[in-house]
């Protein structure tokens, strides 16, 4: 059984040995793409190009529920998502890997819960990036040699457009 997915960009879709394509549906629809299922380092993993193979759908228009579900229903445990993304932080250079330690949404008009009653549901997210996988990352980037910051906070708003100056002021 698969325990980590990745939903990743354009750069990724050769990341897999022998990987194979599922295509799944779930109760949110049709995910971004066919998952791949292959393995990295003898590890088994399923990936899901976000914007779907063909790089086609928008950032406003990804079924990320139907792309989460999707690898749940595989048995995947953990998900790590990548990003291209600015920064509003002077120090932070192109090509410098952040891990994201915290999320600010404004998002709106899409529904971020999968909670849906009967029963009232509180989720905290005042941790809401995995510990033991930013550890893991953390040590990767470091045998690498990598550019890693080690804590972030994005700030998530619809695409596709990019923050207003007001925005990024705001920020």
């Amino acid at each position: 059984m698969v325990k980590i997915g990745i939903i990743g960009g354009s750069g990724m879709y050769s990341l897999l040995n022998d990987a194979e394509n599922i295509q799944k549906e779930t109760e949110y629809g049709v995910p971004s793409d066919g998952i791949s299922v292959g393995r990295i380092e003898g590890i088994d993993i399923a990936f899901i190009p976000r914007h779907g193979r063909a790089h086609t759908i928008p950032p406003h228009k990804v079924p990320y529920k139907a792309n989460i579900e999707a690898l749940a229903s595989m048995g995947v445990e953990r998900i790590v998502a990548t990003n291209a993304v600015g920064s509003l932080n002077p120090d932070y250079k192109p090509g410098d890997f952040v891990l994201f330690d915290q999320f600010m949404n404004f998002t709106s008009g899409r529904e971020d819960t999968f909670f849906h009653g009967p029963s009232v549901v509180h989720v905290s997210t005042a941790d809401p990036y995995c510990p033991e996988m930013r550890s893991i990352a953390l040590g990767k980037a470091a045998d690498m040699g990598l550019e890693v910051h080690a804590n972030g906070t994005v700030a998530v708003i619809n695409g596709p457009r990019f923050s207003s100056k007001a925005e990024s002021m705001y920020f």
